[in-house]
């Protein structure tokens, strides 16, 4: 395709643009990257312009036209570079599966995530044991004994869970529990999938993600 312009607008921490760094990594596109300040909520004009409906990071842009929402912008990059690296299944049924269970992933950390580091007490037990009992039903339902969520390839799913993935360190230590213990299938999983280039060279550190948490805590009375 000629005149790519591709642009991302993403926040290192993002678990959302994550997805969308891995995916174009998969298909070794070459991108301008620009930060955007979401921890302190300070928004660009380019991203008030470029996402005036949810004014949040990641949005891909290409050739001046963009794209919001991480799975989205995910299944725009699978479907406008198709020769390298599929990342949905060609099988209807099967793409019906992984977009499913990325549906599923999506909603883990809104309905769990976010309140194992921002409450305490009950509130936090609950999403603690939410949680862990959506990442058990994940790892024998969809995952199982395979190397990746679509079997054999690296695909949809596996891009979906690997940005919250990037969080559960700093999760695990404010919940006080263990991915590896809990669900060890799907720890070694995150093993296997950091093994790639395109995932490692994406990840951000763990102690930042953590170090991050605590200065929002801090800053919001939390």
């Amino acid at each position: 395709m000629e005149n790519n312009e591709v642009i991302l607008l993403d926040f290192w921490a993002s678990m959302l643009g994550l997805r969308v760094r891995v995916a174009l990594a998969e298909k070794e596109i070459k991108y301008e990257y620009k930060e955007e300040d979401s921890a302190s909520n300070i928004k660009s004009s380019l991203l008030l312009k470029m996402n005036p409906i949810h004014k949040k990071v990641p949005v891909l842009i290409h050739n001046g036209k963009p794209v919001c929402d991480s799975l989205v912008a995910v299944e725009y990059i699978d479907e406008v570079w198709k020769d390298k690296a599929p990342l949905l299944p060609y099988d209807p049924y099967e793409r019906a599966q992984a977009r499913f269970w990325a549906d599923y992933i999506d909603k883990l950390y809104e309905n769990f995530g976010r309140k194992i580091w921002s409450t305490k007490g009950e509130a936090q037990e609950g999403a603690k044991k939410g949680l862990i009992d959506s990442l058990k039903l994940l790892e024998e339902a969809a995952l199982g004994d395979k190397p990746y969520f679509g079997g054999e390839s690296f695909g949809f799913a596996d891009i979906a869970l690997i940005g919250i993935y990037s969080w559960f360190f700093a999760l695990e230590i404010f919940g006080n529990f263990s991915v590896e213990a809990e669900c060890p299938k799907l720890d070694a999983w995150g093993k296997r999938c950091k093994l790639r280039e395109s995932v490692s060279k994406c990840l951000p550190d763990p102690h930042k993600i953590y170090e991050l948490l605590l200065e929002l805590k801090r800053t919001y009375g939390l």
